[in-house]
């Protein structure tokens, strides 16, 4: 057995002594990663900037060190710490999950305000670095300004909130914890089962507190994303009921994205004549014109999608959670259908006693095509479904392009907006949206035309992401414009990260639809029965209901470039503008509140089960109706 040289004893028992936000700043600065696994692949920064709002809890430690690393990792200035997360979640979707961005806070309500971004990241399995500073560990100046005290539990604080919406939660309560915590938190940012955000705790007297670290603790590592090979006993049972399928359908989800894995997808399915369908994460897994794609699946998903999951006979669901607007609340699938899940997280693999291959997503259809291309076992579809796609196609094209075209009526449909933006949007320009009735309208109506270019948040559908994420996204895709389409309502929630984009110049196109209120909320509120009621502006109590925000002017008072429109014409001139502009620019346009384009799949929801009203007792019988197709978890 070799034993160590002196100059390698020496080596690794040098250290240095640095505090302990010092320290781990030194670390995020070493950490490097390979963009993909492939022979040449190009090498960057594993954390390449920094989001901040600096406070009492973390400027006078954290912020000190990363001044003086300002060249090394960038800092950039935010101004709501929920926005600056919302940017980081969004930036590691459009860089799928290749890079990490830090936000970091002060302690309190910089704290708790990055929370719902955190729970965006952790519903959406995106990776974000949370730091926030923290109550001192000797609790002799307690209080703290901000602190909020538990008298049965001293040691709680407003940063234990964070641990039910993190992958990795961690406070540092010794600067030595660094040494086992980052590496581990490392970890999981890159997990491809695992994936998610990640949460420390700096207390300031611990970030402040000096130690002597290992010198090589700060040397540079260069990580790559792991593949899990899929088990084979899972592969041959997984191909075995495929081959016993007639009327198969892929499912593309997220991991599709995060795997790298649309050309693979696209082999399969060409090979075998697959129809594929996509989720809100996995849309743009296919391009619109690919002979295989049959368009987005679910409740924010056109009737000629889900009606090619109702007819198939086995669900192939690649990379995806199987959330519940995608499953139409697990009425979308035929009661006998099998389900084939290949996915790198076994909690979602196992999911409704599918026939489960936990692996990743190139890896395994890779390792999928090659067994049923095998003799003797060669496979087809039914004659008659090999053309099962471009039925769904044809009919989706149909049906955009009459959504789509302007009917010469002013306002104009969310669709018709969706449609403008087509027109203008180059081949690789990113589209995004959130919450409200957006999300249909994209999902639907819009033909991607680049891979991975699209962007809904439906996982924890947070309003506000719209203009938060597109900030982030403009980091992660400057060659590219980002447009991002956000409604009224969501504007006024979250708006104040315009100002970032401009300060930072990190420019995208902001498309508001102003419909008045909470419109997509309004006609469930109706759906279901009930009255408008507290959603729409004309509805609200108060003196104030006719009073209009006046968004442009608003845009323009954050620096934004902004133009009102009052045309169809006018819009496609205000687009291309703004595609063109040096700064981020908010087209602001009158859209209908009651034109949606919407299909028949079934969602679960509250229905009183008794009432006075007439309509909730109708309501209520069509939801009882619709939850007798529910697949029960077999």
């Amino acid at each position: 057995m070799n034993q160590p040289t002196q100059q390698t004893v020496q080596t690794i028992q040098q250290t240095v002594r640095l505090t302990t936000a010092e320290a781990l700043v030194r670390y995020l600065i070493a950490q490097q990663i390979v963009q993909d696994d492939l022979p040449g692949s190009p090498v960057g920064p594993l954390f390449p900037g920094v989001l901040a709002i600096f406070g009492h809890g973390n400027v006078t430690s954290l912020g000190h060190s990363l001044q003086v690393h300002r060249d090394e990792i960038p800092v950039w200035r935010a101004q709501n710490e929920q926005g600056m997360g919302l940017a980081a979640a969004a930036f590691a979707k459009a860089r799928r999950r290749r890079q990490v961005m830090v936000a970091t806070s002060s302690i309190g309500p910089g704290a708790t305000n990055m929370v719902t971004a955190a729970a965006v990241a952790m519903s959406n399995r995106l990776p974000v670095l949370f730091i926030s500073g923290d109550t001192f560990t000797s609790r002799l100046p307690d209080p703290v300004l901000q602190q909020v005290e538990h008298r049965g539990a001293p040691g709680l604080t407003v940063n234990d909130t964070f641990v039910p919406v993190v992958q990795y939660w961690d406070r540092i309560d010794h600067p030595a914890q660094l040494l086992g915590s980052l590496p581990q938190l490392v970890g999981t940012l890159l997990d491809p089962a695992d994936c998610g955000p990640a949460f420390l705790g700096l207390p300031q007297d611990v970030a402040a507190t000096a130690y002597d670290y290992p010198v090589s603790f700060f040397e540079p590592r260069r990580h790559e994303i792991a593949r899990p090979r899929p088990d084979l006993g899972q592969l041959a049972r997984a191909a075995e009921a495929i081959r016993a399928a007639r009327r198969p359908v892929i499912i593309a989800g997220g991991g599709v994205h995060y795997s790298l894995a649309e050309a693979e997808l696209a082999a399969l399915a060409e090979r075998y004549s697959i129809p594929v369908v996509e989720t809100v994460a996995g849309r743009s897994s296919l391009l619109a014109e690919h002979p295989c794609h049959a368009g987005a699946i679910g409740v924010t998903g056109a009737d000629a999608a889900n009606d090619v999951v109702t007819q198939a006979d086995l669900v192939l669901a690649v990379g995806t959670r199987l959330q519940d607007f995608t499953t139409s609340s697990w009425t979308g699938f035929a009661p006998q259908a099998r389900i084939v899940t290949l996915n790198a997280a076994r909690f979602d693999a196992l999911k409704h006693h599918s026939v489960p291959v936990v692996g990743d997503a190139r890896e395994s259809l890779t390792a999928l095509d090659a067994l049923l291309s095998e003799p003797p076992h060669a496979w087809s579809v039914a004659p008659d479904w090999a053309g099962r796609a471009a039925r769904a196609a044809t009919e989706l094209r149909a049906l955009i392009t009459a959504r789509t075209t302007p009917d010469g009526v002013w306002p104009p449909s969310y669709a018709q907006v969706v449609g403008a933006v087509r027109e203008v949007a180059e081949p690789d320009d990113y589209v995004m949206t959130a919450a409200g009735g957006l999300p249909g309208e994209l999902n639907i109506t819009w033909r991607s035309t680049g891979i991975a270019t699209f962007d809904c948040e439906y996982g924890f559908s947070c309003m506000g992401y719209e203009t938060a994420g597109a900030w982030g996204a403009a980091f992660a895709r400057p060659e590219d414009v980002v447009f991002s389409l956000v409604g009224d309502g969501s504007y006024l929630m979250l708006n104040s990260e315009i100002y970032s984009s401009v300060l930072s110049g990190r420019k995208f196109v902001l498309v508001v639809c102003d419909n008045g209120g909470f419109a997509v909320i309004e006609r469930l509120q109706r759906n279901q029965g009930g009255q408008s009621y507290n959603n729409m502006l004309a509805d609200s109590r108060g003196p104030g209901a006719n009073v209009r925000v006046d968004f442009a002017a608003h845009a323009r008072a954050l620096g934004a470039q902004a133009i009102e429109v009052a045309s169809m014409a006018d819009l496609d001139a205000a687009l291309r503008v703004a595609r063109a502009a040096d700064r981020t620019t908010v087209v602001v346009t009158r859209v209908r509140a009651d034109d949606w384009t919407e299909g028949s799949a079934f969602w679960q929801v509250g229905v009183p089960e008794v009432s006075e009203r007439a309509e909730v007792r109708a309501a209520r019988t069509a939801h009882e109706a619709g939850m007798a197709g529910q697949r029960r978890g077999v």
